[in-house]
């Protein structure tokens, strides 16, 4: 074994198929040594992993960083950093920046910015220009420089002809069209789910029927042409049972939940708190219990954050005022490890939350044109690139708005405790988080 310049001890390394109380030697960016007890040589680092278990660093599908032009609620390095102390090696940033993230010079930026952060960043093109749905954006343009992820997320692709141009075009240039799945005559007006709380609370809701009738019409559209969809934040039992469907089928499609998903409801909406406003909105209990089953039984490929920063003052206005979104990253492994772990054997669980959403964005091998991405979600194995996490399931995670690394504090979960937290984060072999302490 070369001598180690990082040894990773006493920890349960999680494996694709099964786990193994080992220790883990890093040197030069890879893993060289995986055994029951290292010795770490002169001047090698040495975290404690004891009683941890230490996976491939997570993955993010859907986090909105807001740079540019929203940097007063989020920037690419504030953004990073939650992301790192969550445990995630990379995230994929959401176009629906301003400008959007419609060209390879505003690609090209969002990037440039992200390289020498604390997770590596990959960014998801827009669908059409200006993710106006009107007319497609230079999707070859945006492939040409590796990106392999469009949306429009923020909203769906309307016009279902035009959708189905782009999903052609997608499918020859081997790239993904993800939607985020809301009929927008269906939705107007709606500030939450539509439902029996929207009734008692007097808010204008939005039907399940909205995301749903999206859905159907793409999974149709995927069956047409054959190009693979993969259909962001999905909230209702009817959305899950038509991937579920489709992919009975054998169609190309694959599916992400949120956390806010997995365990909020829309009785958290009754004291008119405009943190709890998000889009899709929070559902019923039926809904929450199809995500989580979709999620155990693999209808659901993948956990990501939909990480959505506003500044305090956006917040802080009437509930049907307020823009949607929540805070994430530094939260969805305690959640999802709560939420899944009675169901799942750590290994799914890492699996939805690291190779699997490498695998839809296309993070599993290096590519220098995307922020020169470094094989994420791989399986800790002898030379693999060392993108690790570290996470503490005896451990409890209190949330503080005011500690958190992101410059916004719209985090639903403030003042509770979630299970588990994470302990250290390892990035091409660097740790950039040790003992919940970011390094830089």
């Amino acid at each position: 074994m070369p001598d180690a310049t990082l040894v990773i001890r006493g920890g349960t390394v999680i494996g694709p198929e099964r786990s193994a109380r080992l220790d883990v030697a890093v040197r030069d960016g890879a893993v060289v040594g995986l055994a029951e007890a290292i010795d770490p040589p002169r001047g090698a680092a040495v975290l404690d992993a004891t009683g941890c278990l230490v996976g491939p660093g997570l993955v993010d599908l859907h986090a909105h960083l807001r740079q540019p032009g929203r940097e007063e609620a989020e920037t690419i390095e504030t953004g990073a950093r939650a992301a790192a102390l969550g445990g995630y090696t990379a995230i994929v940033a959401m176009p629906n920046t301003e400008p959007a993230i419609d060209s390879a010079g505003v690609a090209g930026e969002v990037l440039a910015l992200g390289a020498g952060c604390t997770a590596e960043v990959a960014v998801a093109g827009a669908i059409t220009v200006g993710r106006a749905g009107t007319a497609l954006a230079p999707l070859g343009e945006l492939a040409a420089l590796g990106v392999t992820l469009f949306t429009d997320d923020g909203a769906g692709v309307q016009d279902g002809a035009l959708m189905r141009r782009a999903l052609d075009y997608a499918k020859g240039l081997g790239v993904t069209l993800a939607q985020h799945c809301e009929d927008a005559c269906l939705a107007a007006g709606g500030a939450m789910h539509e439902g029996s709380w929207s009734s008692r609370l007097g808010i204008p809701g939005t039907p399940a029927a909205a995301e749903e009738a999206m859905v159907a019409r793409d999974i149709t559209l995927a069956r047409l042409t054959g190009a693979p969809v993969h259909f962001l934040h999905l909230s209702t039992a009817g959305s899950v049972e038509l991937v579920r469907r489709a992919k009975a089928e054998g169609l190309a499609v694959t599916a992400e939940a949120a956390p806010h998903h997995m365990l909020l409801t829309h009785a958290a909406v009754a004291g008119y708190d405009p943190v709890f406003r998000v889009n899709p909105p929070l559902r019923t209990d039926e809904d929450v219990a199809a995500v989580v089953a979709g999620l155990c039984d693999g209808t659901i490929d993948a956990v990501a954050t939909d990480h959505a920063p506003h500044a305090p003052e956006s917040k802080e206005v009437p509930f049907d005022q307020a823009p949607p979104g929540m805070l994430g990253l530094q939260t969805a492994l305690p959640i999802a490890w709560e939420v899944l772990s009675p169901h799942l054997a750590p290994e799914r669980v890492f699996a939805l939350m690291s190779a699997q959403p490498a695998a839809i964005a296309r993070l599993t091998a290096t590519d220098p044109r995307v922020g020169g991405h470094s094989a994420q979600g791989g399986p800790v194995e002898l030379g693999a690139v060392a993108n690790l996490c570290v996470f503490d399931p005896a451990a409890t995670t209190v949330v503080d708005p005011m500690q958190l690394a992101s410059r916004s504090r719209n985090t639903p979960y403030a003042g509770r405790t979630l299970a588990g937290a994470v302990r250290h984060t390892v990035l091409r072999g660097e740790p950039v988080v040790i003992d919940a302490v970011a390094q830089r």
